[in-house]
């Protein structure tokens, strides 16, 4: 398996990719994370409060304090399904800056859009539908890209790290939020109890999806761990690449520039 995850197979056979612990064609995993999108998107926040007992909300504060992020500039948080971020970042840049949330779903998009413009987030956010792979943006256009929680999710990691560094301006950098390895002695067994028994129960009395949220924590042990991600954003062209693990490396913040 090469470092995006993919097999590549031998003449005239098939191409495959993870898609948690299943090998499914490369071309099918796109519209299968898509079903798993369409299906929670609706209650995606609730889900994320009660799987992280509502940790997640400093682990994007944290994130938006390592941004760097200043007023009039511009930001793409890819991923960005129900907002998190980009509200944070639309307040940091102001009515002078620029935001766009790009997410690959429609129905994540649609609930992120609803979500903002309730919060009263409007004027200086864009929505795209966008696949991180091929991101629809020219050369050197953002001061900041993140993307949280989402790259696990991506066929081809290094092509869509590859993008991120392409449209990112000279000077930029790029932030990953995404489920890591526990580097905590024990954690590991306990962590993986959790996520095999409890999220998958969670998933099936809260949003009436169990198999989603299995596929949840499978796709986190099939993610690279934080020094493979870290080598592959310097493949990817990014410069004074570093992470920081958090809640003892079930969470990790990979931070990269484009010098």
């Amino acid at each position: 398996m090469n470092e995006a995850g993919k097999n590549t197979e031998s003449a005239g056979q098939t191409e495959t990719t993870h898609f948690g612990y299943k090998e499914v064609p490369v071309e099918e995993k796109v519209e299968k994370v898509g079903e798993v999108f369409h299906s929670v998107a609706a209650k995606y926040d609730l889900m994320n409060d009660l799987m992280s007992m509502g940790i997640h909300r400093i682990w994007k504060r944290f994130t938006i304090d390592q941004s760097g992020v200043r007023y009039g500039q511009r930001v793409l948080d890819i991923a960005g399904g129900t907002g998190d971020l980009t509200a944070r970042f639309a307040k940091r840049v102001g009515p002078e800056g620029e935001v766009i949330l790009a997410d690959i779903n429609s129905s994540m998009l649609n609930v992120g859009r609803d979500r903002l413009t309730d919060r009263g987030v409007v004027g200086n956010v864009r929505y795209v539908q966008a696949n991180a792979e091929c991101l629809p943006f020219e050369d050197d256009s953002f001061d900041c890209v993140s993307i949280a929680f989402g790259l696990r999710n991506v066929t081809d990691k290094q092509k869509a790290l590859e993008s991120m560094y392409r449209v990112l301006k000279p000077g930029g950098r790029l932030l990953v939020l995404e489920f890591s390895k526990p580097n905590v002695p024990g954690l590991s067994k306990v962590y993986d109890v959790y996520s095999f028994t409890a999220l998958p129960v969670m998933g099936k009395l809260v949003a009436n999806d169990s198999d989603s949220y299995r596929y949840l924590a499978e796709s986190i042990r099939m993610h690279p761990d934080q020094e493979t991600l870290k080598g592959m954003m310097e493949t990817a062209g990014f410069e004074r690449v570093s992470y920081h693990n958090l809640t003892g490396g079930i969470v990790a913040l990979h931070k990269g520039f484009k010098i």
